[in-house]
């Protein structure tokens, strides 16, 4: 693992995403919005954000409960460029997770937008639940860092989940969507236009489906599909092979990468792990360099690099802190928006693992190869879902076909987390999707493909 961790020294900077939000009392003299007693309809406290001067931080302030039984408000983070007056409008750029922070991002993802920035004003603010006032779990941020797919410790479920308490259920996609909609109101927009990657494609999808009107544009970027993650992950199974071989051939390897991993996966059981350990490792990645050769040996019987390979992504690659990726956030949203093979989140909990294995004797093996049904039901953020306590959850959207507004959608070939196989069927839900696959782009093309096609995608459809 010498060589990686070599490489990952390098690479990690900069794909480290910080920011913060708060939880607060609405400042003195703050504007209230009628009918929602505390709620501003501004961007208090505007000055030069402390990690980039040349930008604004504020605090838009929304209610914690939207129904108002329970009392309080979220005070979240806002950064924004200071061309009020730019003549396209707003640009709000929503991170991914969930869980990701957005405000402190600003600085950087102006650097990936310079070119429409005379354009348009750029803004990111921090989704409640994370940053600075990301929810805590520690336990679970311990056993799974940044992971969507990492096992935890079941313990470490039952302490989040305690620690959390029945709050956790206003801390949905449908929650930040109304923030949404409230900070458009806070910047005096008629209609955004929303560039989301991964789960901020989620969220923007959403924003779109419930308020129609008030989307100019959307940019989605490693397209998370706008009926929520499928917690089997059956598109990222067969996809993983798809990856590894055209990987192979970039990097002239001599093996065969899928056949190798369904041979270690059928010795060993431990395609979850596999799993987790690759949708990590492209982050650093994207030609999974040495992987093709760590299997080979696994299937072979020698498994002590893939040994080597999980804990250097648990470690160096997944480890991250709350405040970067508040676990906490994560499993509150996934748990509420998501449908499982148990129905959702408000099924009673001791009838959900039946489901579940009704489920895995179900799945073939033109599901799931190169893994095995196992895999598919041992997932992470499943295994967090299992055990997570009854909760009422938010109705799914109504609507099901975006409005006719223009679309990009943006997607990498080397991707395994959001394989374009899902950016293509997601497509079929648009008027007029335009669609840019990158060849040798992972997860999160606008933030880390070195090929500048897909930014100078996004740069054309937002200027044209």
């Amino acid at each position: 693992m010498t060589s990686m961790r070599g490489r990952v020294a390098a690479l990690l900077g900069a794909v480290a995403v910080i920011a913060g939000s708060a939880l607060s009392a609405p400042p003195a003299g703050f504007a209230v919005a009628a009918g929602v007693p505390g709620v501003g309809v501004g961007i208090t406290g505007q000055a030069p954000c402390p990690e980039a001067p040349g930008f604004i931080c504020g605090t838009l302030t929304v209610p914690f409960d939207r129904s108002g039984a329970v009392p309080g408000t979220l005070g979240l983070r806002v950064a924004l460029t200071g061309n009020s007056a730019a003549p396209r409008g707003d640009l709000l750029f929503l991170t991914g997770g969930p869980g990701q922070p957005g405000a402190s991002a600003i600085e950087r993802m102006a650097g990936k937008l310079e070119p429409v920035l005379k354009d348009y004003r750029l803004v990111m603010f921090d989704q409640r639940g994370t940053g600075q006032g990301a929810l805590q779990c520690p336990g679970l941020q311990e056993d799974m860092g940044s992971s969507d797919l990492a096992v935890p410790r079941r313990q470490s479920i039952a302490d989040c989940a305690a620690a959390l308490g029945p709050d956790a259920r206003h801390y949905s996609t449908a929650d930040t969507v109304a923030d949404i909609d409230l900070l458009r109101r806070a910047l005096g927009a008629r209609k955004l236009t929303l560039d989301g990657v991964s789960y901020g494609s989620f969220v923007a999808q959403r924003y779109a489906l419930a308020h129609p009107t008030r989307v100019a544009r959307l940019v989605l970027d490693s397209v998370v599909p706008q009926q929520g993650f499928d917690p089997l992950d059956l598109a990222a199974l067969p996809a993983t092979a798809r990856v590894l071989r055209a990987a192979c051939r970039a990097t002239a390897c001599t093996t065969d990468p899928a056949a190798d991993l369904a041979a270690t996966v059928r010795r060993y059981g431990n395609g979850a792990r596999i799993l987790s350990a690759l949708t990590g490792f492209e982050f650093v990645d994207p030609d999974y360099g040495g992987v093709p050769e760590i299997l080979h040996e696994a299937a072979a019987g020698r498994p002590e690099k893939l040994l080597e390979f999980f804990e250097f992504v648990h470690l160096e690659v997944d480890a991250a802190p709350a405040e970067e990726l508040s676990q906490g956030l994560h499993s509150a949203a996934l748990c509420a928006d998501s449908r499982f093979p148990w129905g959702t989140t408000d099924t009673p909990v001791d009838s959900r693992p039946a489901a579940l294995e009704r489920t895995r004797e179900r799945l073939t093996a033109e599901q799931t190869w190169p893994y095995d049904a196992a895999t598919a039901t041992g997932l992470g953020s499943m295994l967090v879902c299992l055990h997570w306590p009854r909760e009422q959850v938010p109705p799914a959207p109504h609507r099901r076909k975006l409005p006719d507004v223009p679309v990009l959608l943006l997607g990498g070939d080397r991707d395994i987390s959001t394989p374009y196989e899902l950016l293509y069927e997601q497509a079929e839900s648009m008027h007029h999707p335009q669609i840019v696959i990158v060849p040798g782009a992972a997860h999160s093309v606008q933030n880390r493909a070195e090929n500048p096609a897909g930014r100078q995608a996004v740069y054309d459809f937002l200027l044209r």
